[in-house]
């Protein structure tokens, strides 16, 4: 058995998330993207400036975003090595010095294949053409 309280006239009962706290995520939600609208202007310039422009507006929009959140995880379980990074910027006390390193060093190992691949594929256009010439000449 069970006794409701009395209602008295002049008392409501209080919102559970409170209109602050609606006002404070729909601000950081807007300014995320602002920032990852800022990174993406500055992205064609020299340099990698809006990389981590773009990253910080993300980190912004996350922190806010219970949609954006679920999309992240879906992110994650498909493509966990493009996501660590942003996980690692997403903690309380998030380590961006290492983060962004271990990013730079990545980049640069893919140039370095790119470059690589480059190579190769003239070395083995080289030595196709040497096969048909040899075929051609003693087959």
């Amino acid at each position: 058995m069970t006794f409701a309280a009395p209602a008295l006239p002049g008392l409501r009962p209080r919102p559970s998330g409170g209109v602050f706290r609606w006002l404070k995520r729909s601000s950081m939600l807007m300014l995320g993207l602002v920032v990852v609208l800022l990174g993406i202007l500055i992205a064609p310039l020299p340099g990698p400036g809006g990389v981590p422009v773009i990253a910080l507006g993300l980190i912004l929009i996350l922190r806010s975003s219970y949609r954006a959140k679920r999309y992240f995880i879906r992110a994650q379980h498909a493509r966990p090595r493009w996501v660590y990074p942003f996980r690692r910027l997403l903690r309380r006390n998030p380590e961006f010095g290492p983060v962004f390193w271990q990013q730079a060093l990545r980049a640069e190992k893919m140039v370095e294949k790119v470059v690589l691949r480059r190579r190769y594929r003239r070395l083995i256009r080289l030595r196709k053409k040497m096969r048909r010439m040899w075929r051609r000449a003693f087959g």
